[in-house]
């Protein structure tokens, strides 16, 4: 469908790609992945004819179409309905409507077979399109994208630009492109818009491409990564997980390949330095020289997976209460948002506050920071200390400050080399700190900006949609952050897999109450699954808590529970044994032995073949023919899954062989 070959791509002397390629095929969902600045919005607008390629070709189909949902449709505005600007997307429909009222306005008056025959051609092409149902259509992705039915006939000037936003995404899915590209595409949306969208792109008849940074979206709607980087394309025939694994293995191949090639370059220049001056040697000597020349070189792995690992100092320990609110209610004008509602929060709690656009966790978060007027008691707990991080509040940085002189404002107490080492957490090195806030992205603020909510000594945080503007890596580092955190905090996010990890507590608006999932989010999800099949509208969570599940031993059949230990013992083990129990015994552990050491000679074996495979990917002849890349890849890929399940095999067998021989002593 579409070409890119030995793309070369450049922003001054710096190559954003070079010789990089990539075949998009019909039908086919994509991925675009990288850390931010390396080219993934500027990819997808060299594909849609909006740059000029310095180098190489890119082939479309004469039949293509592309629709792409970018950040700059943010600033579009108009008197016209939502509904009318997302019907534009029928453009040739439109057109057809317009002749049809024209035609029986004429005939009102002009009544002839002329008029009668072109009234009925347009009327035939308008079917054919299913005219007649484009404002069903269009009304029915509206309403999935979260806008109420009063909402379609206001004007578009009316919303906020991430609202406009939905709309423009609305009407590029009613225009049905062959190629759908959309960047950031979940910025803007809540949950439940997230999940509709998902579904839809899953469905979705023509190829896609999708820059994202929640990695949830992308494991759900991709069937294949593109990753960007070292300006090139790199392909991976799968999900985001696969993506990580496979990427895994690649590193692993490469670094061999690495050291390999690095060991032979240094035997070859220890022979070169030593026989160059010798008359009987000169030659062969030279011989080395033009061989290290032609050497086409392998690159080092570049670890791009960043750790956090500094401490929290919090400048006073809080009670055990950190929030009481005491029949809290809330609302703007006729809205309310709660009513007489009661919620605490207690220390350690890692509360996740989910839920629709308009529930009014924003307006939560900020009657917990004491910064919104309510009826009712909102009570903070002993030697509570909380900070605030909003969106908003980038725009508080100093902008004439470096990025250290920020930090320091946040925590005078730590030295310039404890601040660099925070900041080179959140992926600032070298004199990157020193750069002027005014003259970062709006990713590199958000990423100053929490960390200066982290240092700040609060043991109380409130963190509001801290994963817009944030790369995947920069997502991973924010996880980390939290996860070594022994404070308390509320996060508002609609990044799932986020949610999924940080939090141990899930609260949600519902019928004007703060309601509490005393569990994680992946749970919370199962419990309301079982809700939606149940046709219930309210349960107590508590009673939906998921069990232990039971495991059987591949070996012996014996009961385990969930932490692999036997549940009972061996027959006979209250009593003296029989000595026709003890040869059954016996028996076992000969075969649980014989088991293990079948076990071993089979890793051994597999060891020696994945040897072999290394030095045969390390070999440059191999980088230089794909298919026996790829096939070479596959096995050792296979040979690694082998050795790890028999390794798992080994070890149980002789955890249990170590149990029986206990019981024949």
């Amino acid at each position: 469908m579409i070409s890119i070959t030995n793309l070369s791509y450049y922003l001054g002397s710096r190559a954003l790609y070079e010789n990089a390629s990539l075949h998009i095929k019909p039908n086919q969902k994509i991925g675009l992945i990288g850390l931010n600045g390396t080219g993934k919005s500027t990819l997808l607008r060299i594909i849609n004819g909006e740059y000029q390629i310095d180098g190489g070709t890119i082939s479309k189909a004469g039949d293509v179409t592309i629709g792409f949902l970018n950040q700059d449709l943010l600033s579009y505005q108009t008197d016209d309905s939502i509904l009318s600007v997302a019907m534009q997307a029928f453009a040739r429909q439109n057109e057809l409507q317009q002749q049809i009222e024209e035609l029986l306005h004429q005939m009102e008056t002009n009544y002839h077979d002329e008029l009668v025959d072109k009234l009925g051609k347009v009327q035939e092409e308008f079917d054919a399109l299913d005219g007649y149902t484009i404002q069903s259509k269009a009304e029915e992705i509206l309403e999935g994208l979260g806008f109420s039915t009063d909402d379609l006939h206001r004007p578009l000037k009316l919303f906020s630009g991430g609202w406009r936003m939905r709309v423009m995404l609305a009407k590029l899915l009613l225009q049905r492109p062959s190629l759908l590209m959309l960047d950031e595409p979940t910025n803007h949306l809540d949950l439940p818009s997230i999940q509709w969208v998902e579904k839809y792109v899953q469905n979705y008849e023509g190829a896609v491409i999708v820059v994202s940074h929640d990695r949830e979206f992308v494991d759900n709607v991709v069937d294949t990564i593109v990753e960007v980087s070292g300006a090139k394309l790199n392909y991976y025939a799968g999900d985001y997980s696969y993506y990580l694994e496979e990427k895994a293995l690649r590193n692993e191949i490469q670094k061999g390949a690495f050291e390999n090639q690095q060991a032979k370059i240094r035997q070859t220049e220890r022979f070169i330095e030593r026989f160059k001056a010798k008359a009987s040697k000169a030659k062969q000597a030279q011989s080395r020289v033009k061989q290290l020349e032609r050497m086409e070189l392998v690159d080092d792995v570049i670890d791009s997976s960043a750790r956090v690992n500094f401490k929290f100092n919090f400048s006073q320990q809080p009670g055990r209460h950190i929030l009481h609110l005491d029949n809290v209610s809330k609302a703007y004008g006729e809205k309310r948002i709660l009513t007489n509602t009661t919620a605490r929060l207690e220390r350690g709690d890692k509360v996740a506050l989910i839920g629709a656009n308009g529930r009014g966790k924003s307006t939560l978060q900020r009657i917990i920071s004491g910064s919104e007027p309510i009826k009712g008691e909102r009570q903070l707990g002993y030697n509570v200390s909380f900070s605030f991080y909003a969106q908003h509040q980038l725009e508080s940085l100093r902008v004439e400050d470096s990025m250290l002189e920020e930090l320091k404002q946040a925590n005078p107490t730590k030295s310039d080399g404890e601040l660099r080492g925070v900041l080179g957490c959140f992926l600032f090195s070298g004199d990157d700190v020193f750069k002027k806030i005014k003259v970062l992205s709006g990713g590199e603020k958000s990423r100053v900006a929490l960390a200066k909510v982290l240092l700040s000594q609060a043991n109380f945080l409130l963190l509001d949609e801290p994963t817009n503007h944030l790369d995947m890596q920069s997502v991973n580092i924010l996880i980390q952050a939290l996860e070594q955190y022994e404070g308390t905090y509320v996060v508002v996010s609609h990044d799932r897999y986020f949610v999924s990890q940080i939090a141990n507590k899930i609260w949600y608006i519902e019928d004007e109450q703060i309601k509490e999932y005393p569990g994680t989010y992946d749970e919370y999800e199962w419990w309301q699954e079982e809700r939606r099949e149940k046709g219930l509208t309210s349960a107590k969570p508590a009673e939906s808590a998921k069990t232990q599940p039971v495991m059987q031993s591949a070996t012996n059949g014996h009961a385990l529970n969930g932490n692999g230990h036997h549940n009972g013992n061996p027959p006979g083990t209250n009593g003296r044994a029989s000595e026709e129990e003890r040869r059954e015994w016996q028996k076992t552990l000969k075969a649980l032995t014989r088991q293990a050491e079948e076990s071993e000679t089979k890793i051994g074996q597999l060891e020696e073949r994945k040897k072999r495979l290394e030095i045969e990917l390390s070999d440059p002849s191999t980088y230089g023919d794909n298919k026996l890349m790829q096939a070479k890849n596959d096995e050792y890929r296979r040979i690694a899954a082998q050795i790890s399940q028999l390794q798992d095999e080994w070890e149980t067998a002789m955890l249990e062989a170590e149990e029986w021989e206990k019981k024949l002593a």
